[in-house]
């Protein structure tokens, strides 16, 4: 990042902890906590970071790790309430903005986002499973949850490349916005999807990887939105959003 400009340089560490390192992080407690549900059976002898406190709590360990993965997907500046607070700074902030943008919020751009709506949902029913030691039935509410924490990434990918586009004809607010700043946002997010995209389709994660890296945008290279939003389009129905 030597070559970047200091806004280039405070998104990159700003957006990816909060996208790329957290949202992998939160996925990683439900895993742990699938794995401790169908390996811990006594709550005890668990994997290194999952001993429970007694044989009496065999299931304490593995809700207590789903625990820790709402909590990273929150943050702590969210609140206690449904709806959360503007102070927020993880991906539950990220998806109540995106649906503001996008219109994927329950009553269009306003009220609860409907990738929050769904996974508040299913957070709690996985709890429900993993108390009653139902470790199989975790397993599809996990991957329900990551293609729903994919949704928000996405559109953060899509705006972006939006803002700093190359203009085309018919969108005529097509790279109105351009900015530094901006331009290092689109690259985290699709930095942090790309994985993702590059199981279902190499060549779209190639698209938009040459598209919206890092650097291009000081070299006065801007993104070809009409083709990462293509190349996006074809992954959705392997991403499952």
């Amino acid at each position: 990042f030597a070559t970047l400009g200091d806004a280039a340089r405070i998104e990159a560490v700003k957006k990816g902890t909060a996208y790329m390192n957290v949202w992998m992080y939160v996925i990683r407690e439900f895993e742990d906590a699938i794995d401790d549900c169908e390996t811990c059976a006594d709550g005890l002898n668990c994997n290194e970071f999952s001993d429970s406190i007694s044989s009496d709590s065999p299931q304490y360990k593995a809700v207590h790790a789903w625990d820790e993965g709402v909590a990273f997907y929150a943050g702590s500046l969210e609140g206690p309430n449904v709806g959360g607070s503007s102070a927020g700074e993880m991906v539950y902030r990220l998806a109540e903005k995106r649906c503001a943008n996008f219109g994927t919020c329950e009553s269009g751009s306003t009220g609860l986002s409907n990738v929050n709506k769904e996974l508040l949902a299913d957070f709690t029913k996985g709890e429900e499973y993993l108390v009653k030691g139902l470790c199989t039935a975790a397993r599809p509410i996990v991957d329900r949850i990551i293609k729903q924490m994919t949704v928000p990434l996405v559109q953060g990918s899509l705006r972006y490349a939006y803002k700093v586009g190359e203009s085309i004809s018919g969108e005529a607010k097509v790279g109105t916005d351009r900015s530094q700043k901006n331009a290092a946002e689109g690259a985290v997010f699709t930095a942090a999807v790309l994985p993702l995209v590059h199981e279902c389709n190499v060549a779209a994660a190639k698209t938009i990887s040459d598209e919206m890296k890092f650097g291009l945008y000081d070299q006065g290279v801007f993104p070809d939105f009409a083709a990462v939003k293509a190349a996006f389009e074809s992954t959705y129905d392997c991403l499952g959003i």
